[in-house]
């Protein structure tokens, strides 16, 4: 692989070949990846068309201020490094499986007399792992099957040949009730351990055929040697293994090794069903939902999803069947639409597994959007507003004997946060802790520049605080000439009081009300939002006069540093190189001798 990088104007100076591109913005974070057959082609694509491109797309290519490209062998190759890359650092216009869970494995552990159990740590020196299970339900069921064939030991003893020579241990229970053949003393040698253990993974991989001709065999010498009873066990076992392999077999067993992935979408998102079937028997079964940033196409998402989740379940499938016929064929990728038998019976199934996860998802967005509104309208009724208030601003000072002072302003719609619309202000024309003051010039700066802009105000604002800042969010509308436009009260803490403007009296909500329970969220979120502020800007400030304190270092680099690592902690966690890229050889190096001398401090 070969990396370059370029400025979007040199875009056309691309090599028309397969490979990987990565767009940075202004403060060189990395904000998309995409993969091309021919990256000149695909990447031109962006700069060189005026419509028909949506609006997110036409953002995004407006903040690109660097391009770097990675040359592949081939566009397969391009699709998994971009996989790999999107996985790691999760660009902003990315689409992104919507899925936090970790799921659980199967390990088989490296040791003597190995153990199988589940785990939800990947650690590779540990053994070997089968999965991850989509369902722990159906994990639970291939591991009881395991433990009802062979006789897998449970226990966690080191049962290295020398310790057991040294009769260090003793059968437990689980040797008494048939459960275990009591290797720690001795009594099942390792050699007739793995190979139980060899047909366990089998069936773990799977393959329910080798441990099924397994048993039949050793059925088969046991009846000739006269050994009936031992022979029962294992036909028993047999018809353990069968039974559970028609549970879960759902179409023909000679369907080998294959995917499913189909997709089916609205406006704003895609569902995905995603199966694996070996033998005929589904062995994952996995629902991924989708959202839409820069208006992909459906084969898009499809492969986006499909490549995620084949690197999730550690799928190598020759095969895999879908529902979209792939305009381009990607060389490598066995991609098939099937249109009758057994492989159109599976897309049909996954289909109906997507559909359904569609209509699931929606069933509950509309309950969750009446629950919304319900809040809403009963925090109209309780307020005596004349219109459903979903458009809500809340504001809250934040400052520590007078140091720093700041404040914040959260937005509410439909009684959600919309977080895009948060504003942090440093308070400018107040000296000292003056929490009245500072309210009246933050309200007065928030909708001047509202009524400036003509844009929407809110059908309420909410003031973290008794009368006294009412009153001063109150001065600051007259001064605007917007006083009335705007229903606005103020909540007191200590009581839960809410103050109406020239109310000498509050009114109480009911404590167990919803409608309280959204402006207490509210004022929750402003404050919480001011103190995290406050907090940033006390850390850079002291950080900041600190570091002009060493020589060589000006408020200048000090502010350079803040504004390209974004934090303290990110300052001193930076290597050197990247200290060096950002302030020079010379001040890296006196900023590291001094971070090295106030460590910890």
């Amino acid at each position: 692989m070969q990396s370059s990088s370029f400025l979007p104007e040199e875009h056309l100076q691309l090599p028309d070949h397969p490979g990987v591109y990565k767009y940075f913005n202004n403060e060189d974070e990395l904000i998309y990846v995409g993969k091309a057959k021919s990256l000149k082609k695909r990447v031109s694509s962006y700069f060189n068309k005026n419509t028909g491109v949506n609006l997110k797309t036409r953002r995004m290519v407006k903040e690109i201020r660097r391009i770097e490209i990675t040359l592949v062998d081939s566009e397969l190759d391009a699709l998994l490094l971009e996989n790999n890359l999107i996985k790691k650092v999760q660009p902003r216009y990315n689409i992104l499986l919507r899925d936090d869970k970790t799921y659980p494995y199967l390990l088989i552990t490296k040791e003597h007399f190995p153990r199988i159990f589940q785990t939800r740590k990947h650690i590779p020196k540990r053994g070997t792992y089968f999965g991850p299970f989509a369902s722990v339900k159906a994990m639970n069921n291939v591991l009881d099957l395991i433990r009802d064939l062979f006789t897998i030991r449970t226990c966690k003893l080191d049962l290295s040949p020398y310790k057991i020579d040294e009769a260090k241990y003793k059968v437990c229970l689980e040797y008494h009730i048939g459960n275990c053949q009591g290797p720690c003393e001795g009594l099942q040698k390792e050699q007739q351990y793995l190979k139980d253990l060899e047909q366990a993974k089998h069936i773990l991989k799977g393959n329910l055929g080798v441990p099924k001709a397994y048993f039949r065999q050793e059925m088969q010498a046991l009846s000739e040697n006269l050994e009936f009873e031992k022979a029962q066990k294992m036909k028993n076992k047999l018809d353990l293994l069968e039974k559970y392999q028609s549970k879960s077999l759902i179409t023909s067993p000679s369907i080998q090794n294959l995917d499913v992935c189909t997709l089916v979408s609205d406006e704003k998102y895609a569902y995905v069903n995603y199966m694996r079937v070996i033998n005929g028997a589904m062995i994952t079964s996995k629902n991924v939902e989708l959202k839409k940033k820069l208006d992909e196409s459906s084969e898009e998402l499809l492969l986006t999803a499909l490549v995620r989740l084949q690197d999730q379940f550690q799928s190598n499938a020759e095969e895999i069947l879908v529902n979209i016929e792939p305009e381009n064929p990607i060389e490598g990728l066995n991609l098939t639409v099937p249109k009758i038998g057994d492989k159109k019976k599976l897309i049909d199934l996954s289909l109906k597994n997507a559909l359904y996860y569609k209509k699931e998802k929606a069933l509950l967005q509309g309950l969750n959007q009446d629950k919304k509104d319900r809040v809403i309208r009963q925090l109209q009724q309780d307020l005596s507003l004349p219109e459903i208030p979903d458009h809500i601003e809340c504001f809250d000072n934040s400052n520590i004997q007078g140091t720093n002072p700041v404040a914040s302003m959260v937005c509410f719609l439909a009684g959600k946060p919309a977080v895009k619309e948060y504003r942090h202000y440093h308070i400018k024309t107040v000296e000292g802790p003056n929490d009245f003051a500072s309210m009246k010039e933050i309200v007065g700066r928030r909708y001047k520049r509202l009524i400036e802009e003509e844009k929407p105000l809110p059908k309420l604002i909410v003031i973290d605080g008794g009368k006294g800042q009412l009153s001063s969010a109150v001065e600051a509308l007259q001064e605007l000439g917007v006083y009335g436009k705007m229903p606005i009260i103020g909540i007191a803490k200590r009581l839960e009081e809410i103050y109406f403007p020239g109310d000498s009296y509050p009114i109480h909500i009911d404590k167990k009300s919803e409608s309280l329970k959204l402006l207490q969220r509210i004022r929750d979120e402003a404050h919480r939002f001011a103190i995290t502020f406050h907090r940033n800007v006390r850390s850079k400030n002291a950080f900041g006069t600190q570091l002009t304190g060493i020589t060589g270092i000006g408020e200048n680099t000090a502010d350079k540093l803040l504004k390209h690592f974004k934090s303290v902690k990110n300052i001193k966690s930076a290597t050197e190189s990247e200290l060096i890229a950002v302030i020079g050889s010379s001040r890296s190096k006196a900023l590291l001798e001094w971070m090295e001398k106030n460590k910890g401090a």
